[in-house]
């Protein structure tokens, strides 16, 4: 018989359901026990006398045992777990538990060591059904426009993708490094003509941070496309994919996510609001007293990203910003400049933390190239730079981290949204 999710049973019908047991309640002639799976709980209910085989298994079981059981599922309004148990005729026992090593309130690392266990909640289920649902909702949002979604390789040569360090890994008789990101492949694609790409994949971070949204791995979502205008087409099409996301997610589990985090999704409106940072830091100083010394206003600080929340809602009632008009000292080599040498891209902001770094890509060989050598990376990105010598259109993308936005979205640190944290200090399990 094929197994049925528990949310899918069939009432006045046989069904097979397969789960953990939740809560055992064996008495002299009756036993209660309630099964779990992903989708939701039953009751079930044994009647000893009439089947002492199972009456027999249940005397086995400990609470998070798996088993099988077959039986009708029938209506019952005295059954609090929505109106219905199952009266199983049948029952295999799969495996049995041990007493569980930590209770759900213990110290978040304590929970990271025996994670396993700790993923067994309502809770902890929402924020990866909620997570699955937004990639689905951005993959769907894409494919429909004609992006192409590619995987490329995070074993690389060159260690020069970006400020933060690197992985160093051995490579038979050579060094490889774990990729920053796919930003050079991204681009690669642009010059093979794909046109619009994105990815979603693992990326490599080898900072020794300790914060609550940093992590040495992360899932980042990542988009390039050819043929833009300006930069603030790649904002248009994010803020659209993004309100798409939402819309997704507040749909399905809205209600959820605002019984269990307390956090209410906002679908938000378009198109996003825009700030240049210096403009940034003087509507800070003239609302709020914040200041920083200049030396400081080439980049937000992260007292300022956190104003930033407060900034757009009382300015603009939204959630996001856009900030533009960073210094070229802050920026990536491979951003596009104006005249003026000003970079030609933008962070976005959510919630008081920067979740974007996107900008229209300098796809014209040579200036690449003086760029490249302006922050002495020609040699280390001369595999990169080939790209470019054959033609290349105009194009510009964004990273977004997959994690940091779930963090955000619900509200907890980043270590309970991801399905195994990395950081520092945590290689296990």
């Amino acid at each position: 018989m094929e197994r049925s999710l528990i949310a899918n049973v069939k009432l006045g019908e046989r069904n097979k359901l397969q789960g953990f047991v939740e809560n055992i309640r064996n008495k002299r002639t009756m036993a209660f026990l309630v099964l779990r799976d992903y989708s939701g709980r039953i009751q079930l209910t044994v009647e000893k006398e009439k089947y002492p085989e199972i009456a027999a298994l249940v005397d086995q079981l400990t609470v998070e045992s798996v088993i099988t059981v077959e039986g009708e599922v029938v209506e019952n309004s005295y059954v609090k777990l929505g109106g219905k148990e199952m009266l199983p005729d049948t029952m295999k026992i799969e495996s049995i538990a041990e007493a569980l090593p930590i209770s759900k309130d213990a110290a978040i690392d304590s929970r990271m060591d025996y994670r396993w266990i700790d993923l067994r909640s309502d809770r902890n289920t929402l924020i990866f059904k909620a997570q699955s649902e937004m990639v689905g909702a951005m993959r769907n949002y894409l494919r429909e426009r004609g992006f192409l979604e590619i995987h490329t390789p995070k074993l690389i040569g060159t260690a020069s993708e970006s400020g933060s360090d690197v992985f160093e890994v051995k490579y038979f008789d050579t060094k490889a490094y774990l990729a920053q990101s796919p930003q050079f492949y991204k681009q690669m694609a642009m010059a093979s003509g794909f046109d619009r790409i994105f990815e979603v994949g693992p990326v490599f971070r080898a900072e020794k941070s300790f914060t609550n949204k940093h992590t040495t791995e992360f899932t980042g979502f990542d988009l390039e496309m050819s043929y833009i205008t300006s930069f603030r087409d790649v904002m248009d099409m994010e803020a659209e994919l993004l309100k798409a996301a939402l819309e997704s997610v507040k749909e399905k589990y809205g209600e959820q996510i605002k019984e269990l985090f307390g956090q209410e999704v906002v679908v938000p409106t378009l198109p996003f609001p825009e700030m240049k940072l210096q403009d940034v830091y003087k509507e800070l100083e003239e609302r709020y007293g914040y200041t920083v010394d200049e030396s400081e206003k080439n980049d937000l600080t992260t007292e300022a990203e956190h104003l930033c929340a407060k900034l757009s809602m009382d300015k603009f009632g939204h959630e996001f910003l856009f900030v533009t008009d960073y210094g070229p000292e802050k920026r990536a080599f491979y951003h596009m400049r104006d005249e003026n040498g000003m970079p030609l891209g933008y962070d976005l902001i959510w919630r008081g933390t920067e979740i974007t770094t996107g900008a229209q890509r300098e796809h014209r060989y040579e200036q690449l190239k003086a760029q490249a050598d302006e922050k002495g990376l020609g040699e280390d990105v001369k595999f990169y730079l080939e790209f470019f010598r054959y033609g290349c259109p105009p194009h510009g993308g964004f990273g977004l981290g997959i994690d940091r936005f779930t963090m955000l979205l619900l509200g907890i640190p980043i270590k309970e949204v991801m399905f195994l944290f990395r950081g520092p200090n945590r290689l296990t399990p």
